[in-house]
């Protein structure tokens, strides 16, 4: 297993570099990645409802969300819908985040000594917020840096953790060779 984990996060060190060096095309991909994920969220919930641990409710979105993935799936074109709404997603999460931010500073004023660094950073995910609305390409680009990014640590974590594993399994095998 740990020459696996090795393998894996050899593999998934240069996924992520690939997708560092073409953030745009990562970005794109998601939309795609999306549908699967609608669709197989519906299976999910159609099963629940059959096996009586959800309401209709629940089963009139599960199937919804089947025909959504599935319709986005053999239509490419919908997934750069799917793409567009996750780049106002982001810009309205920023904004929102930064508006929390404010908030809570002031609302800390008299409990927290460095509560004005509530205010810049709140501020500053506002400026992030408007500047993802007015330039989506350029958050679609440094969506697709972070992804990137994240395979290469998510790669090297793997990586460690298996030569670790390793290194434990042969200390544990053979604890006179010290």
């Amino acid at each position: 297993m740990t020459v696996l984990s090795i393998i894996l996060g050899v593999l998934l060190v240069i996924g992520g570099f690939s997708c560092m060096f073409t953030p745009l095309a990562t970005f794109l991909s998601t939309g795609y990645y999306l549908s699967i994920l609608l669709l197989v969220y519906g299976i999910f919930g159609i099963i629940r409802f059959l096996k009586k641990e959800a309401g209709t409710l629940e089963f009139i979105v599960s199937i919804l969300a089947v025909i959504a993935g599935f319709f986005c799936i053999i239509h490419p074109g919908e997934q750069l819908y799917f793409d567009s709404l996750v780049l106002k997603l982001i810009a309205a999460w920023l904004l929102v985040q930064g508006i929390v931010s404010i908030v809570l500073a002031f609302q800390n004023r008299g409990v927290r000594k460095g509560w004005f660094w509530g205010v810049v950073v709140g501020a500053l995910g506002i400026l992030a917020g408007i500047y993802s609305f007015a330039h989506p390409v350029l958050t679609a680009v440094t969506a697709g840096v972070l992804i990137g990014f994240y395979f290469v640590q998510a790669g090297f974590d793997m990586i460690v953790l298996g030569s670790v594993a390793g290194a434990v399994k042969d200390s544990m095998t053979n604890p006179d060779e010290k």
